[in-house]
Order: C-alpha cells, then structure tokens, then sequence
C-alpha cells in the first residue's frame, strides 16, 4: 500500500507555519501542438514536524501522498 502512494520532489519555500512547510514543485510538459518544452510549477502545504529533521526554505525535499492531515495538507 505505501508504494502505491504518489512521491513528488520541490523545494521549500516557506516555513514560517507551524508543523507545515510550502513546497514548490516543478514539471516540465511539452506543448501539444508547438512541441516546446512548458515549466509550470504548483504549491502543496506539506506536514513538517518540529525539529532536528525540520525542512528549511531552500532545502530539496521529498514529499509523500498521505491521509488528509488538514483543509490543506495531503502531504
């Protein structure tokens, strides 16, 4: 069952909440008809326990698909 789960990599952009941290993650898709590569880019909130292991801005991190933690966090 875990390795079904989604696994993403970003980077952190902002870590100013408690226990959640924002990651950005990038993807690259070709476009359809003129063949160019797009980046696009989306924001998860993601559960960043308090810590030694605590992600900060800049770091590249790993987030995994989860149960819903909140409104916002499914990582």
């Amino acid at each position: 069952m875990r390795n079904s789960r989604k696994v993403l990599m970003g980077v952190v952009v902002s870590d100013k909440m408690q226990k959640t941290a924002t990651v950005k993650v990038e993807s690259k898709n070709r476009h359809p008809f003129y063949h160019k590569l797009v980046i696009s880019h989306k924001k998860y909130h993601v559960h960043n326990e308090e810590g030694e292991n605590a992600a900060k801005v800049g770091d590249k991190v790993l987030i995994m698909e989860t149960r819903p933690l909140s409104a916002t966090k499914r990582w």
